[in-house]
């Protein structure tokens, strides 16, 4: 595949190195020194968008890429009060759009053993349930995307909880998500339930950004003759 990175920092470079590693090429690279080079022509000549940059950025990156006629896959969180809009312009115009807002093969499990036990915990009054995120002191936006996606499953489930907050005392039906900024830890998402005798945490730790860098050429490659919004469920078929 040719590929354009959109957004060229860490992610970007990282992501550069997998795609390479598995034949691919990188025909269009992005980022704050040639915002100008984003435009349609310079994106058809490439068969898929990868795109992590900033919130504010991000729905704009897309409708470009929506106009070329090329898939974009991307992991930029924060944007997501336009959801609705982005997914009317991927349909309106035929296109295909992979947002994942945690592209970790790990994390996607993750997600999964999160549910099984918010599910098993349904009924049992007595446990209070807490959510924490670590990340590096570059990330912008907070909560994470990662623990938005942990919380509304939680959320959605777990009876007497309505909603989540970020960093303040929550009412007895909210979930409160504790965000922590702190020198170069890629992510940690943990989530506890305490009751007054013993509590249960589960933790995902990622080591680096080899992993999500490898989840977005993956999500990249599954873009390929496909239409719609897609998610890391379909590409791991869960």
């Amino acid at each position: 595949m040719n590929i354009a990175l959109i957004g060229y920092g860490k992610m970007g470079k990282e992501i550069e190195k997998i795609a390479v590693s598995r034949g691919h090429q990188i025909k269009l690279i992005i980022d704050v020194n040639n915002p100008a080079d984003l435009i349609v022509e310079n994106l058809r000549k490439c068969d898929v968008a990868i795109e992590f940059t900033i919130p504010h950025s991000a729905v704009t990156n897309y409708n470009i890429c929506f106009e070329a006629g090329i898939p974009v896959v991307s992991g930029t969180t924060g944007w997501l009060d336009k959801k609705e809009e982005v997914i009317k312009k991927c349909n309106g115009t035929n296109g295909t759009f992979f947002y994942a807002s945690n592209f970790s093969l790990g994390v996607n499990l993750f997600f999964e053993l999160n549910k099984k036990l918010t599910e098993l915990m349904a009924t049992r009054n007595e446990y209070n349930v807490e959510l924490t995120e670590v990340h590096h002191i570059h990330k912008l936006d907070a909560p994470s995307g990662t623990a938005i996606s942990l919380a509304e499953d939680i959320v959605e489930i777990l009876p007497g909880k309505t909603s989540w907050v970020n960093d303040k005392t929550p009412a007895e039906n909210e979930l409160n998500i504790k965000s922590e900024r702190r020198g170069e830890v890629p992510g940690i998402h943990t989530i506890k339930y305490e009751s007054e005798v013993d509590f249960i945490e589960i933790t995902h730790s990622s080591k680096s950004r080899t992993g999500l860098a490898l989840g977005a050429v993956l999500a990249a490659e599954y873009c390929m003759g496909k239409k719609g919004v897609l998610t890391m469920k379909d590409l791991l078929n869960i």
